[in-house]
């Protein structure tokens, strides 16, 4: 059973992207001793935080099933391959998601699409656990801003 974690501390930041909203969606449902699947379509458009080497680290809003501020760390790994770290952090806990995809460059916009699962979650998201879920996205080349899409299933 889920416990709602009603501390005032603030969970920090290590890691983040953009399939932790699907966990978060997972976890807003009702739970029972038993493990639950729940399917999960999120999106975040996010802002660039930062800048390092090919490493974009980005943060915005998560929106659909769950809320809370969702944080991607995209590493362009070569001309055709991404990796993330993702990150969401609602009320009560943090959800951190860990991915790969392939990657495309086409004229003013970048994308791709992959597998992500989750690693671990904290406080409410404690038991939070998924693999083989997909995430896709674009990013303007212009300011590195990325649009992201989340959707799979999940257990709590």
């Amino acid at each position: 059973m889920l416990v709602r974690n009603r501390s005032s501390q603030k969970p920090r930041l290590v890691a983040s992207t953009a399939a932790c909203t699907v966990a978060l969606a997972l976890l807003a449902a009702p739970t029972s001793l038993a493990s639950k699947t729940f399917s999960l379509n999120e999106n975040g458009n996010l802002h660039l935080t930062s800048k390092q080497g090919f490493t974009l680290n980005e943060q915005g809003p998560a929106s659909g099933t769950v809320s809370g501020t969702l944080y991607v760390h995209l590493k362009i790994v070569s001309s055709t391959h991404v990796t993330a770290e993702i990150g969401i952090y609602p009320h009560g806990g943090s959800i951190t998601c860990s991915g790969s995809a392939a990657y495309k460059r086409e004229g003013a916009t970048a994308n791709f699409a992959g597998a992500l699962s989750i690693d671990r979650g904290t406080g409410s998201y404690a038991k939070a656990h998924g693999s083989g879920l997909s995430f896709s996205g674009t990013i303007k080349r212009s300011n590195d801003a990325i649009a992201v899409h989340v959707s799979g299933t999940a257990s709590d």
